[in-house]
């Protein structure tokens, strides 16, 4: 009875990690469907936009490891409201902003408590998971693309009738509300509360230096850019290059988004149940399917059937944005569990360098070459490079 009770708790406790996580994504990732509005509002180019994401991952760059440590110091609960606490302020003085570079500002410092958000919440699911962690993991994650997806379906049609400053402001206060009702019912595993002290390959200089989590944080490096220059310029590519409504522009974005929420839960499952616990052949079935998508949007052009559309934005969303609840277990697991946050912290802050790297460099490759085409093609060649880092990595650890 005790086993049944404690397992109905970690899925409750579930329920408030993901709410979290649902709320920072509704506000961290609104800058994809509310891009086109803040471009034509601020007079941007289209590697401008691509720095709109850039900014909110390099604050999660900054933050992530001494965020991972401090989680490993005093827990979830308490960073849980102030990640929440600092992404919305944050935001919401952007909403005010009249200046691109202020905008930036307050978008970095934003991402400060959106990538904090990943370690507090990793740790989280470490505790209380001992067993079908990748299906916990996969659901948690998934609140990142389900925010994602709120954001297109109802802050989109909101900004287009109030302004994206007033859907944005909405999000916020959505988020702070969200963040204090799980800062209110969220509980601290009683293994999480005395496990404070770090035990791992020695010190956070061994985590820095480990060859196994390097590997598997750049191999997210690439996924995580191919994710948010996705989000980032899809709504672009199916009005300036295909022609088709802003509606349905935003139809495929949430259509990439959903996929990706259900991947996250899917890539998870058959991790811990049609393998055995195994991530690495889950994770090049991954990258094999985002390079699929990948050359698929490339081959398209103006006058295609919107059902191939259709099929090809799934394939590419189901992977590149699926694939972040498998990469935080591997980085999480390479490890003791004592220092879940500091991997964690480490291997986002590694991985955040491809979203500060990757969408601005598509759309500067669009801006030179007049071309999406070309831009399609640099991100399956970048995918390719993925695959071949995570073969060392099966090498490295025998996987």
């Amino acid at each position: 009875m005790s086993n049944h009770r404690g397992l109905s708790t970690a899925w409750q406790m579930l329920g408030w990690l993901l709410l979290a996580q649902v709320a920072v994504a509704l506000v961290g990732r609104s800058l994809a469907p509310l891009g086109p509005l803040i471009a034509e509002d601020l007079t941007l180019s289209k590697a401008q936009v691509g720095l709109l994401p850039s900014f909110l991952f390099l604050g999660q760059m900054l933050v992530s490891i001494p965020a991972g440590m401090l989680t490993d110091k005093i827990g979830t609960r308490r960073l849980l409201l102030i990640v929440c606490l600092v992404l919305g302020t944050a935001f919401l003085l952007g909403s005010f902003s009249s200046g691109f570079f202020i905008l930036l500002f307050f978008i970095m410092l934003g991402g400060m408590g959106y990538g904090a958000t990943h370690p507090v919440t990793n740790r989280g699911i470490l505790y209380w998971f001992p067993a079908k962690r990748g299906t916990a993991m996969g659901i948690k994650q998934m609140g990142v693309t389900f925010g994602s997806a709120l954001a297109a379906i109802a802050l989109l049609p909101l900004a287009v009738t109030f302004g994206w400053r007033i859907a944005m402001a909405v999000a916020c206060v959505v988020l702070m509300l969200s963040g204090l009702i799980a800062f209110r019912f969220y509980q601290e595993q009683l293994a999480e509360k005395t496990a404070r002290e770090p035990a791992v390959k020695g010190s956070m200089r061994g985590l820095i230096t480990y060859k196994p989590l390097l590997l598997i944080s750049i191999v997210a490096l690439i996924l995580n850019g191919s994710q948010m220059t996705v989000n980032t310029y899809l709504l672009f590519f199916v009005t300036d290059e295909l022609f088709f409504s802003l509606a349905l522009a935003g139809t495929m974005l949430v259509l990439s988004e959903a996929s990706g929420s259900f991947g996250r839960i899917i890539w998870g499952s058959i991790s811990d149940t049609l393998f055995g616990g195994r991530r690495f052949p889950v994770l090049m079935i991954i990258i094999a399917t985002a390079l699929t998508g990948a050359l698929g949007m490339a081959l398209l052009t103006d006058g295609i059937p919107v059902p191939l559309l259709v099929v090809i934005v799934v394939v590419l969303g189901f992977a590149v944005s699926g694939f972040n609840g498998l990469w935080m277990n591997i980085a999480t697991e390479l490890t003791p569990r004592q220092q879940a946050g500091a991997a964690s912290g480490v291997s986002l802050t590694i991985g955040s360098a491809g979203v500060i790297i990757l969408p601005p460099l598509f759309g500067l490759t669009i801006d030179m070459s007049g071309s999406f085409q070309i831009a399609w093609l640099l991100m399956a060649g970048l995918l390719s490079v993925a695959g071949v880092l995570a073969l060392v990595l099966r090498r490295l650890k025998g996987f």
